[in-house]
């Protein structure tokens, strides 16, 4: 682990990881605008994203590469959280930060992990497999305990969105990039756009958290889609769903200069 965070390979390893994310939210983002504007698409979450790459021409070869991007990009942030690479420090403020960067690390594992069943073609057997797991995760959520950790994770994610929102807004991305001057004027408002979009995402999937957790016996869990597909119906129809949409293409294009131009440190 300390050879692969320390050498050369690692920054590169890094960088794809980025890439990977991009790619996913540009994924995501880009069905949403389809759908918005009639045009076929769907709402969909990164494992939605990840099944769409798959079923390109080179699927398997683009697959391959963002497996590979995505556990560079797991190694990556669990260097931040454990080497503080970025300063954030061992006050309440920056602990948190750092268990957030954690969080992020072990999210990502996973759906590094379910891409490559998706690779080698055993999604279908581990899906059927998983049936009784997933009951038992459900019949858990539905207990007075299970209820508690939900709403717990829903604040959590709430608070995670609201951070997204703070970073957008402040321009606080930019201690960490380092993006050329004549690129500053384009770039600058593109990423503050696309981390407030996803933050907003965020949020709605933490109510979505924190109303299953109030409401009682409900332990069910909706994501990505399901917020967007809450945008898309809402009194304010297409034009909010709209923006957003096109907020999640701005992340992507975010994450895409976070392959460019982000400082990989490692030596903290």
């Amino acid at each position: 682990m300390e050879f692969i965070a320390t050498g050369k390979n690692f920054k590169t390893l890094a960088r794809m990881g980025y890439g990977a994310r991009g790619v996913v939210y540009l994924m995501i983002g880009g069905l949403a605008l389809l759908t918005a504007f009639g045009e076929g698409g769907k709402t969909t979450d990164s494992k939605g994203a990840i099944t769409e790459i798959m079923q390109q021409p080179f699927g398997y070869v683009l697959l391959t590469v963002l497996i590979i991007g995505l556990f560079g990009y797991v190694v990556w942030r669990f260097t931040q959280a454990v080497k503080d690479t970025d300063g954030h420090g061992n006050d309440p403020k920056g602990l948190a930060v750092r268990s957030g960067l954690f969080i992020s690390a072990i999210s990502h594992l996973f759906l590094a992990f379910w891409a490559m069943t998706l690779l080698f073609g055993e999604k279908n057997s581990s899906d059927s497999s998983g049936g009784g797991m997933q009951e038992n995760g459900q019949a858990f959520l539905e207990t007075d305990l299970g209820q508690m950790i939900l709403g717990i994770a829903g604040l959590i994610v709430i608070g995670v969105g609201f951070a997204h929102m703070y970073k957008g807004w402040q321009s606080r991305f930019e201690r960490y990039m380092d993006i050329p001057g004549n690129q500053q004027q384009w770039a600058r408002p593109v990423c503050r756009f696309g981390l407030i979009a996803r933050g907003i995402v965020w949020c709605i999937v933490g109510w979505f958290l924190a109303r299953s957790a109030l409401l009682a016996g409900s332990g069910e869990i909706k994501g990505m889609a399901e917020a967007l597909d809450t945008l898309r119906t809402n009194a304010y129809g297409t034009w909010l769903f709209s923006i957003v949409a096109a907020g999640l293409v701005a992340f992507g294009v975010y994450s895409v200069l976070e392959a460019l131009y982000r400082r990989i440190n490692t030596d903290s």
